[in-house]
């Protein structure tokens, strides 16, 4: 009885059948869902393997609507922004089902040309306050947005 356990838990890794329970809060190792188009996050979700957060870059380590994450994905590191979360936010933010990330390089541009899904309208206010602190241009980000919630 023990192996049958065993040999499906082993064979159910293989498959890219997830074992862990996702969190609802982006930390480190987090599952994320990548919801642009580009090349390298189409080609990561086809294949069953979404990217893990491997920093957050705040003082908390807990990612919030807005922040910039490092994310290991097909065995490279890329950065995004987190567009939409599953935890408990503040008001007028929505909860969405699942933990969303926008990849984009270094100096803020994506890598894709178009969002898939709605993003909160709250993140225009901490992109462009963001856009003015930090130097990297985050106005294109909400660009390619397609519809907004």
């Amino acid at each position: 009885m023990f192996r049958s356990l065993i040999n499906r838990l082993s064979s159910a890794q293989t498959c890219g059948i997830h074992t862990t329970a996702s969190l609802n809060e982006v930390r480190l190792l987090t599952r994320l869902r990548v919801v642009d188009n580009s090349e390298i996050g189409k080609r990561a979700m086809a294949e069953g393997k979404p990217p893990k957060v491997i920093c957050v870059y705040n003082k908390k380590r807990v990612g919030l609507i807005g922040d910039r994450v490092m994310v290991a994905i097909k065995g490279q590191k890329k950065k995004g922004i987190l567009v939409g979360l599953k935890q408990n936010q503040k008001v007028k933010v929505p909860k969405f089902d699942s933990n969303n990330i926008v990849l984009i390089d270094d100096n803020g541009t994506p890598l894709g040309t178009r969002i898939h899904v709605p993003i909160p309208t709250i993140l225009r206010t901490i992109l462009k306050e963001r856009t003015h602190a930090k130097g990297a241009d985050y106005t294109k980000l909400l660009g390619i947005a397609t519809r907004f919630v």
